[in-house]
């Protein structure tokens, strides 16, 4: 990866894809106004430099039969550099947990969790995140419903 400074064009173009990531260079080039090559030469640069992760789909969980979604603010017992990368590889195992941040304030790190049902989530933390050999506390949020998801960054407006 390198570092890049983007422009007006740049942000057009990440704000393009953010709306369908999908959209071929042409389709872009209507909105930007750049040629369809150079939009190309553009995304590669984008994506060689990091700014473009990958591409992804957006799936309902819901419809996929998982229903319950829950934050998990987790405590470990120790904080050495060791401890904190044992966890971090025992979460990477974790199928469940969807998103995992370190955190300051009263919890070391906040989980995002997607499960099937109640029972799910309750053997989940008991049997899995409570195991985890330097889990000191779990506290659990199950969430209702959402009422705002995105994943679409507030990106510079265009000059």
């Amino acid at each position: 990866m390198r570092n890049i400074e983007c422009d007006r064009f740049d942000y057009m173009i990440l704000t393009e894809l953010q709306k369908d990531a999908r959209a071929t260079h042409q389709k872009l080039a209507a909105t930007v106004p750049l040629s369809a090559s150079q939009i190309g030469r553009r995304i590669q640069r984008l994506e060689e430099a990091g700014i473009i992760q990958g591409y992804h789909i957006a799936l309902r969980p819901d419809l996929l039969g998982l229903s319950v979604t829950a934050f998990a603010y987790v405590s470990l017992e120790r904080h050495n550099d060791q401890s904190l990368r044992e966890f971090a590889d025992a979460i990477a195992r974790l199928p469940e947990v969807l998103e995992c941040y370190a955190a300051a304030g009263e919890a070391d790190y906040l989980l995002r969790i997607v499960v099937p049902d109640l029972p799910s989530l309750s053997r989940f933390v008991m049997s899995r995140l409570m195991c985890l050999p330097l889990v000191r506390s779990v506290k659990s949020t199950v969430t209702l419903e959402p009422v705002k998801q995105t994943m679409v960054l507030p990106l510079p407006s265009p000059q």
